[in-house]
């Protein structure tokens, strides 16, 4: 029985099927059936209901395969577990929603590469369910992602900062209430596929304001660019995560509470890379609590 044969398991366990982990591991489906046929004879164990197509782990090979997780996660997290704290090298892949990484990101990064120059970080840019399932599939170790309502329970999450959404206007714009802006002008949109988004649609039907949708967008810089050149208002977060002082901007208070969004760092459970995780933590509480730039 072999790492390599216990990190094939749970890539199939993951991904679901045996040619969706021959992708993952970067083998052929072949390779990875042999591994899990001479997995299950070295053990004397099913770990496979081959009667229908596609193999399915029995009730044995679900229970396995949460041993084998651990046994794995165990085994990648050895040199990092006799290093000290000071001693912090090896590589993490950290997804980032886009409205980090103009502020937030690369100021954590730099307090990062002070401290830890030995930690190499790879950005991988994504919206909040995007860098969910990469974490599942362990394609990414940590993600920086708006908090959705539901967080699965293999997930752990640190809360970094939280924001008040609020209207955003161009400079010229009549002082009118928040609820007058909404309904009289076009619309700019973030997303509906981001979790920010979710909240501000739901915030506009809970108050029945019908707007005027012009456009809709994912980057905080483009939506800021566009209500600054008076084509329209929009909703964003009150963000310290990102600069945008040079254009001719006014935030409103949504009116009766409106929404906050909560920005953190989310991790599989029992990860391998956890110094190196709770290292970037830090960096990131840091730079959200040293930046404070507005809108």
């Amino acid at each position: 029985m072999s790492i390599r044969a216990l990190r094939t398991l749970v890539a199939v366990h993951r991904h679901g099927s045996f040619r969706a982990a021959s992708e993952a591991e970067h083998l052929t489906p072949s390779a990875v059936s042999h591994q899990m046929r001479n997995l299950e004879v070295a053990l004397g164990l099913e770990l496979f209901d081959r009667s229908s197509k596609s193999p399915k782990l029995t009730h044995t090979g679900l229970t396995f395969v949460g041993e084998a997780a651990a046994v794995v996660a165990a085994y990648d997290g050895l040199a990092e577990r006799v290093k000290s704290n000071n001693e912090l090298s090896g590589e993490i892949t950290l997804g980032a929603v886009p409205t980090t990484l103009t502020g937030l990101v690369p100021t954590a990064l730099a307090t990062l590469k002070s401290v830890h120059p030995d930690i190499l970080v790879r950005i991988v840019p994504g919206l909040t369910n995007q860098l969910l399932l990469q974490l599942d599939r362990a394609q990414i170790q940590a993600a920086i992602i708006s908090r959705p309502d539901i967080l699965p329970n293999t997930l752990e999450f640190s809360e970094i900062v939280s924001e008040k959404l609020v209207l955003l206007v161009s400079e010229n714009t009549p002082d009118l209430s928040s609820r007058e802006l909404l309904c009289a002008s076009p619309f700019i949109r973030f997303t509906r596929d981001a979790v920010v988004g979710r909240q501000i649609e739901t915030w506009l039907q809970r108050k029945g304001i019908e707007v005027k949708d012009a456009m809709e967008l994912e980057s905080l810089e483009a939506i800021s660019s566009m209500v600054a050149a008076e084509l329209g208002v929009s909703i964003i977060p009150d963000s310290r995560l990102a600069a945008y002082d040079h254009l001719r901007l006014k935030r409103i208070p949504l009116e009766h509470n409106g929404p906050e969004r909560i920005v953190g760092l989310a991790t599989m459970t029992a990860s391998p890379h956890t110094k190196m995780i709770d290292a970037v933590t830090t960096a990131l509480v840091e730079a959200a609590d040293s930046q404070r730039v507005y809108l």
